[in-house]
């Protein structure tokens, strides 16, 4: 039972017994730094049912939590809220309970423990992942990783989009261009190539729009009537009814493509249990509209098309069936998800997808919900917003993407530079070197990105993700280093547990209040699906460390159970650091 949950249940019993009087809930929150007291229970909402002043019903309960509750060291009460100071006794129990465990706040999936899957990245292959795509996949696999902590199954997906328009684009212009061009002959990532050749499409579009304009058609008809685009549209007519040239051409780009995200996912250290592809999914979910028609969750319009009128839930009707039986990418949605559940032993699925897609997961969920599913009330779309750069918006038809790789590369080096002005890597083989400026690169753009609220807009500074000072990952890692550090350097037994008297600094005390909050966060992060509670916790803990580091003796301490005390809550403190940091996909440097 949580200190809290007794203290609540010692609460009602007081006033219970004191004043004849029962009540159903009790109010706690933190104890206000310029108060002394650890945990405080707020009065005032008690005062409706129990008739005497705040100051007296403060006093009244404070004597009872003495007398009855060994943890109570003493309390004071001011203006209707009771600050309760707990023993030290209290700490040292719960510390000497967690010192050794690594897996500290981290929860085992039990064998009936819902699965959850997670769908991120989702790239298309006419194009290398790209800055937007960097967000998406952090995310994604921070919440997978949290959810699991936090006790669920867990499992990683992307859907691929590897057919449509804008994948013939890429495939025509290397098919005109490209002089049989490989990624081997052009060293060059598959995925960059076929970029280049999606940029080089454009190019030529809109070549070929001008010369029409110069002939005398308007802008719209030189759109239409441009030679390359109505060549790309019949190339995937052809891949529809399986030309075996155009398929064949199809299956070699997009194998160029797989292994160049395969590289980039690698160097983001993100990994997947199952990837879906559009070109297999994109005739799902026809089936299931049909039953829906025959259940009366849609209809159909004269032209044949079918329909979903979700006006009395204040949304649009929507289309799930063209005129022609084509299917939309909602149909897809709806298929796939039916067939996860078919695929995984998983009863909720979250979607990492930027906030312009809000509508959409609104209407998909809604349709699974009417169709009868009763897992669609566990379905989350993880809404982020976009990612800009102090230069602007980027833009892939054009080639102005901020790279993925060229942004790891470029946060490597930022972090080789920052390193070597300030000196700190003296002494380190180039190795070693290496593997730490690519430790702190990747670090700094992970915290940057995973820190912020996923809702929220963020603007991306490579120079300022860096810095070894302020809320960022290198200044995490750094501590970590430096307790590490503090770990090589103790030259004593320090395995032994606390005596219960041990006498706690007020610096001790308030970083294991800080340690105490870890399993708690972990839970919330799942519930909101958010990696910026345990970044922005893991800041905290790091801020109370070196506040702890700054005002005791840690190794120069003159009695032998300080030493060791203080040791020991430094090695947690490092062990919850570098848990927090794994569950955000970041690494931590035993030296630095």
């Amino acid at each position: 039972m949580s200190i809290q949950a007794k203290l609540s249940e010692k609460v009602k019993e007081a006033v219970k017994q004191l004043y004849e009087v029962e009540i159903n809930h009790t109010e706690f929150q933190p104890t206000r730094k310029d108060f002394e007291g650890d945990i405080t229970l707020v009065v005032f909402p008690m005062l409706k049912q129990v008739k005497t002043n705040p100051a007296k019903l403060g006093e009244d309960i404070g004597n009872y939590l003495q007398e009855n509750v060994g943890e109570v060291a003493r309390f004071n009460v001011v203006q209707g809220f009771l600050n309760i100071v707990l023993s030290d006794a209290y700490y040292l129990d719960f510390f000497n309970e967690v010192k050794d465990r690594k897996d500290f706040g981290v929860i085992p999936p039990s064998e009936d423990a819902k699965g959850i899957m997670v769908e991120y990245s989702s790239p298309n292959t006419n194009k290398p992942l790209h800055l937007g795509h960097i967000r998406n996949i952090l995310l994604g696999y921070s919440v997978a990783e949290i959810l699991k902590a936090a006790g669920n199954k867990s499992y990683k997906t992307q859907i691929i989009n590897d057919r449509g328009i804008h994948i013939c684009k890429s495939m025509l212009a290397w098919q005109r261009f490209g002089n049989g061009e490989t990624p081997e002959t052009a060293s060059l990532k598959g995925d960059k190539l076929v970029g280049n050749y999606y940029v080089k499409f454009d190019q030529e579009y809109k070549k070929e729009i001008s010369e029409l304009i110069a002939q005398g058609k308007t802008e719209e008809e030189a759109k239409a009537e441009a030679p390359i685009l109505n060549e790309a549209k019949e190339m995937l007519l052809k891949w529809e009814d399986n030309d075996p040239e155009v398929v064949a051409l199809w299956e070699k780009m997009n194998n160029w493509v797989y292994n160049g995200f395969e590289k980039t996912y690698d160097a983001l250290g993100v990994n997947f249990d199952k990837n879906y592809y559009e070109s297999d999914t994109y005739l799902l979910g026809k089936d299931v509209v049909n039953q829906g028609l025959e259940k009366g969750v849609f209809y159909k319009k004269e032209d044949g098309s079918v329909w979903i009128d979700l006006t009395d839930e204040g949304l649009d009707e929507k289309i799930v069936l063209r005129s022609d039986g084509t299917a939309v990418y909602m149909t897809q949605d709806i298929g796939t998800a039916i067939q996860r559940v078919k695929d995984f032993d998983i009863n909720g699925m979250v979607y990492t997808v930027g906030n312009e897609q809000d509508y959409h997961f609104k209407v998909l969920f809604l349709i699974l919900k009417k169709l009868g599913y009763d897992w669609a009330d566990y379905l989350y779309h993880l809404s982020y917003g976009m990612v800009d750069l102090p230069s602007g918006k980027m833009k892939s038809r054009e080639g102005t993407v901020v790279d993925a790789d060229d942004l790891i590369l470029e946060m490597t080096e930022t972090a080789r530079k920052i390193s070597e002005e300030l000196g700190k890597l003296d002494g380190y083989s180039k190795e070693e070197k290496e593997d730490l400026y690519r430790i702190i690169g990747l670090g700094a753009l992970k915290y940057y990105i995973l820190k912020v609220d996923p809702r929220k807009r963020i603007l991306f500074n490579p120079e300022e993700s860096v810095d070894f000072q302020g809320n960022t990952g290198p200044f995490i890692q750094y501590t970590y280093a430096r307790i590490q550090s503090i770990l090589r350097k103790a030259d004593f037994d320090y395995s032994k547990p606390v005596a219960p008297d041990y006498q706690l600094h007020e610096k001790e005390k308030e970083l294991l209040k800080q340690l105490q909050l870890y399993p708690e966060t972990i839970q919330l992060a799942a519930e909101n699906h958010s990696p910026a509670l345990i970044a922005n916790y893991v800041y905290d803990l790091v801020k109370e460390f070196n506040s702890f580091y700054q005002n005791v003796i840690i190794l120069g301490a003159e009695d032998l159970s300080q030493k060791v005390f203080r040791v020991q809550l430094s090695q947690s403190v490092a062990n919850v650091i570098k848990s927090g940091f794994t569950l955000l996909g970041i690494k931590v440097p035993e030296r630095m």
